[in-house]
C-alpha cells in the first residue's frame, strides 16, 4: 500500500513512529557515555511505540488487511518459485 492511500491518520502514526525513531537513534549513546535520555522518558517513548503499533493494528484489522504483510523490494528474490512438471511420454499399449 502507498503512502498516499493510507488514511490521515495511518500517515500520522507512520511519520510519528520514524521521527520517534530517529529521535531514539540520535540520541543512543555511545559505549561508554551516560544516556541524554532519562529513564522516565526512555519508558515513555517504548509506551508509545506501543500504542502506535496497537493503533496501527486497528486500523489494518478494520481495513481488512493481513497483520503479517511485510514490504518486499522490487528486485527481492520471491519466496517461491514456480515450476514446471514435464510429464514423460505414455508407453505404447
Amino acid at each position: 500500500m502507498e503512502f498516499e492511500d493510507l488514511s490521515k491518520e495511518q500517515r500520522i502514526l507512520r511519520v510519528l513512529r520514524k521521527v520517534l525513531g530517529n529521535i531514539v537513534k540520535e540520541t543512543a549513546p555511545r559505549p561508554g557515555v551516560p544516556r541524554a535520555l532519562s529513564d522516565d522518558t526512555v519508558a515513555q517513548i517504548r509506551d508509545l511505540f506501543g500504542l502506535i503499533a496497537e493503533r496501527e493494528a486497528e486500523l489494518a484489522e478494520e481495513g481488512g488487511l493481513a497483520r503479517n504483510e511485510r514490504p518486499r523490494f522490487a528486485d527481492a528474490p520471491k519466496a517461491a518459485h514456480a515450476m514446471k512438471v514435464h510429464r514423460p511420454p505414455k508407453k505404447p499399449s
